[in-house]
């Protein structure tokens, strides 16, 4: 029994990565972005993870560049709008992307 709780307590923590990576796929970001590594069209989340971490406002700021797009920050090429993504799904995404070590 003990084992069993162990196993769906971890299944539990990992849902929200999981499914926050499903989430980039579903929305195509995975077009642009990877989660490690080189940069490719975009950052790798860990390199945005780590460039705001510790902003209190992160959140905030990433979600309105996800929906409304931007350039600059990385670079030349913008980055599109994604105003057609659900607000809850942009929420779960800057979380888990902020998230990654």
């Amino acid at each position: 029994m003990k084992q069993f709780v162990l196993a769906a307590a971890a299944l539990l923590l990992a849902a929200p990565a999981q499914a926050s990576e499903a989430l980039a796929k579903k929305h195509a970001c995975v077009a642009c972005h990877v989660v490690k590594g080189a940069k490719t069209v975009g950052p790798a989340y860990a390199d945005v993870a780590k460039k705001y971490a510790g902003q209190k406002d992160a959140e905030a700021k990433l979600a309105e560049k996800v929906k409304k797009g931007g350039t600059g920050v990385w670079g030349q090429i913008p980055m599109p709008p994604n105003a057609a993504v659900p607000d809850a799904d942009v929420r779960a995404l800057v979380k888990w992307i902020l998230s990654i070590k």
